[in-house]
C-alpha cells in the first residue's frame, strides 16, 4: 500500500544518528544522504522493500510533527519492541504513552512501544504474537 514514509527534521545530523541506530535494529543500512534539487538534505533508509525518509522541509519552514500521527514499525518479537524503545531513548528519543509491553485490546494481544524522535515524530514498535 505504501511506497515510503517521510518525516521532517530541523537537525538532519541529529536525525541521522537517531535513525541509523533505531532502524539498524531491523537490519537497515545507514541512511543514504541525498540533496534534493531544492538544495535541502534528505536521508533515505531502505530495508526489505520499504523506504523511510527524513528531510529538511523543502518549503523552508521549521519541521513539525503530526498531531495524532504515528508511524508504526513491525517487529519480529516482543524483545525487538523493547530493543527499539531502548535504542530510541539512548539516541535522543523520548518515551511516550505507557512503558513498552503487552497490551490487550479488541484487536488482540500485541506488544507495543512508543517513542518520539528528536523532532517529536511519534513512532511505534509493534509485535503481534501468533
Amino acid at each position: 500500500m505504501f511506497s515510503h514514509v517521510m518525516v521532517g527534521s530541523n537537525d538532519i545530523e541529529r536525525s541521522k544518528k537517531f535513525y541509523d541506530a533505531v532502524l539498524g535494529i531491523f537490519g537497515a543500512a545507514e541512511g543514504v544522504r541525498n540533496v534534493a534539487p531544492s538544495g535541502h538534505t534528505r536521508l533515505f533508509y531502505r530495508h526489505d522493500g520499504s523506504s523511510f525518509g527524513v528531510s529538511e522541509p523543502i518549503n523552508g519552514e521549521p519541521a513539525t510533527f503530526a498531531n495524532g500521527g504515528t508511524i508504526g514499525f513491525k517487529c519480529s518479537s516482543a524483545e525487538q519492541v523493547q530493543l527499539f524503545h531502548d535504542t530510541a531513548v539512548a539516541h535522543g528519543g523520548q518515551t511516550c504513552e505507557s512503558p513498552p509491553g503487552l497490551r490487550e485490546s479488541s484487536m488482540g494481544a500485541m506488544h507495543l512501544g512508543y517513542v518520539r524522535d528528536p523532532d517529536g515524530n511519534k513512532l511505534c514498535a509493534i509485535f503481534r504474537g501468533k
